[in-house]
Order: structure tokens, then sequence, then C-alpha cells
């Protein structure tokens, strides 16, 4: 089994967690196999104060499960994000159904920023 680190790399101009040690090659061909990029999302609030942000962004391997990914994100919102009005009653139940479904897949975007980008050398 492969361990995920913890470390965030710098991938295209955008920070991922748990691809250090990886080649682009290898990465496309994990993502090919089943492996996802997403982010997990977390919501504070109190009072009149709420906020709901992203987490880095996660390489989820195929044999890995994307929901237990983002349960550190997940029990920090229902502990904390409820006790605003009104937004942390509307963002906590949304965040806790994204971290719930693997996260908010971003796979695409990211292998696009591995690309070369040929649009540069205009």
């Amino acid at each position: 089994m492969s361990k995920s680190s913890a470390r965030i790399v710098k991938i295209g101009g955008v920070d991922v967690e748990g691809v250090d040690g990886l080649t682009g090659a290898e990465i496309e061909a994990l993502v090919q196999g089943g492996a996802r990029f997403v982010f997990f999302e977390y919501c504070i609030s109190f009072l009149i104060f709420s906020l709901r942000k992203p987490s880095a962004i996660c390489f989820v391997r195929p044999e890995e499960w994307g929901w237990v990914r983002g349960l550190p994100y997940t029990i920090l919102s229902l502990i904390l994000g409820w006790w605003g009005l009104p937004w942390g009653v509307i963002y906590t139940p949304i965040v806790l159904v994204n971290n719930m479904a693997g996260g908010c897949d971003v796979t695409t975007e990211v292998c696009a920023a591995l690309q070369p980008d040929s649009e540069s050398a205009e």
C-alpha cells in the first residue's frame, strides 16, 4: 500500500498535497487508472461571521476513499460551522455534502496545469 504524504508540492503553480516523489508520467498513469485531484471545504462560524474556505488540492489515489481524506474538514465543519446566522446554517450542509461525496473534483484543471503551456510561446 502506498503512503500518502502530507507535504504540499507546487505543480504548475498549484499547491497539491500527496504527489511528492511522483513524476508527471506517473501522475498521468494514476489519473488514467482512477486517481483524482480534489479539494475539500470547511466552514467556521461565530454569530454573524461565517467563513467557507477550500483546503489545498489533494491527490486521491484509486485505492483511497476521498471522504476519508476530507474527514478532518468535515469534523471541523460539524463542530464549528453551524454557529453563524444565516450563512453558517446555509454553508455547513453544503460543505458536509461535498466532503462526504469525496470532495470537489478538479482533476481536469490540475492536469491542464501539468501540460506545457503552448500559448505562452506566442
